[in-house]
This record gives structure tokens, sequence and C-alpha cells, in this order.
């Protein structure tokens, strides 16, 4: 049985097999988490990456960690989608982002993996909705991983992961 929990900290120090990074279609890194974890992992993560790029929206991608700190061992990057008002296909897009992930941790053999708020940075998807889909899709996606990570860099992220996860 999976176990999901909400952390408020920093995605790169988590103690998980595996992080997700919300990247964009080059996967050389950006701006938000992805910037963040580029910068922790060192730059042999945008060689990586820039190697098996694009990523489309939905998909997901692994590279090693490079550079993580232990036990981080593989980076898996996912292109969430660009909030257009929600009649574009983004939360199909968003659940896809989650069950590729986990698809792409059982292939890597992860039991432990850290997702960020996947869309609702700069790509303005509604932290709220954004949160009951990333739990309704985590709960409901057949696994391997044995520990989910919701990560939250601020308190008000975690108040609307907490509040999805409680609400199921």
């Amino acid at each position: 049985m999976t176990v999901i929990e909400v952390v408020q900290g920093d995605i790169t120090r988590q103690d998980t097999d595996a992080i997700v990074n919300a990247a964009n279609e080059s996967l050389r890194g950006g701006g938000g988490v992805d910037g963040a974890i580029h910068w922790a992992a060192g730059p042999r993560l945008a060689e990586a990456g820039a190697a098996i790029a694009p990523c489309a929206r939905g998909d997901a991608k692994a590279t090693p960690g490079f550079d993580l700190p232990p036990p981080i061992r593989h980076v898996i990057h996912t292109v969430g989608p660009v909030w257009k008002g929600g009649d574009r296909g983004e939360p199909e897009i968003l659940a896809s982002c989650y069950r590729r992930c986990l698809e792409v941790a059982d292939e890597l053999g992860a039991r432990s993996v850290a997702f960020p708020a996947i869309s609702t940075g700069i790509f303005g998807f509604p932290p709220e909705r954004a949160a009951r889909i990333a739990v309704k899709t985590l709960r409901s996606t057949r696994t391997d991983v044995e520990r989910i990570s919701l990560m939250a860099f601020d308190s008000p992220t975690h108040r609307v992961l907490t509040a999805a996860l409680a609400a199921g």
C-alpha cells in the first residue's frame, strides 16, 4: 500500500529514491523548482536532459540525480500543462504527468518519490484544483512506489495539499 504524505521543504533535500522535476520540454532547466533542481544536481543534469529531450506535456523521462544528496538517485522530469482556462485538456494532461511519473519510478525501481506541485507556478494551474487532481491520480494509479511525498515549498501550498489529501 502506498503512503502519501505532505511535506514542507526543499525537494532537493528529501529522503527519497527519486524526485520529480516540473520541467519544460527542453529538460535543460528553467525557473522555480526546475531551476532549483538543476542548481542542486549540477550541470550534468542539463546535459543529460538535453540528450533525452524533448519531453511532451503529460509525459515523463528520467535522468540520474548527479550531485543531489543521497539517497536521491533519480530525477523524473515531467512537463505539465499551461493553464488556459481548463477547457483545453489541462486536467487530463496534469493527471497524465502524475501517472507517467509513477510508471517511470516503477521502471527505475524507486520505492519513494517526492513530487512538487506540478504546473501551479509559472504555468498558472489553480493550486486547489491541481492538488485534487494530484491526490486522486496518485491514489488511483497502481504502483510499486511505497511512499509519495507531496512537496510544498511554502505554507499556502502545504495547506492546499493537506486539504486535498484529507478530502481524498
